[in-house]
């Protein structure tokens, strides 16, 4: 489960900073002064990211047994600006707090 968690975790940011990218400078920029080239490229990549944090939180969510509804909200969560930074947050906290510790093997045997 940790190679799951760390690949959502650094999807999740990223979807996260591409998006608010997205709506804080890109739009103004488009809308505003009529330079549509932020929308354009980051637009586009955050689409394609998105898909890589569709599928890192559908691995994850398989690998810790979530329920159909609880993937999809956090699915979710890459499309409005700054959720997915929250979902991550409590993602890694609850799976923080539930994951089994492993107690190390004694010396010498």
């Amino acid at each position: 489960m940790g190679g799951a968690l760390t690949r959502y975790r650094v999807i999740a940011w990223i979807v996260g900073v591409a998006l608010a990218v997205l709506v804080l400078i890109g739009m103004p920029l488009k809308y505003v002064f009529d330079e549509p080239i932020v929308v354009a490229v980051v637009g586009t990549a955050h689409g394609w990211l998105y898909l890589l944090y569709l599928a890192a939180t559908f691995d994850l969510g398989r690998r810790v047994d979530w329920p159909l509804k609880r993937m999809l909200l956090v699915m979710l969560a890459g499309t409005v600006p700054f959720v997915s930074f929250v979902a991550e947050r409590r993602v890694t906290r609850e799976l923080a707090t539930t994951a089994p510790t492993r107690t190390p093997e004694p010396v010498g045997r």
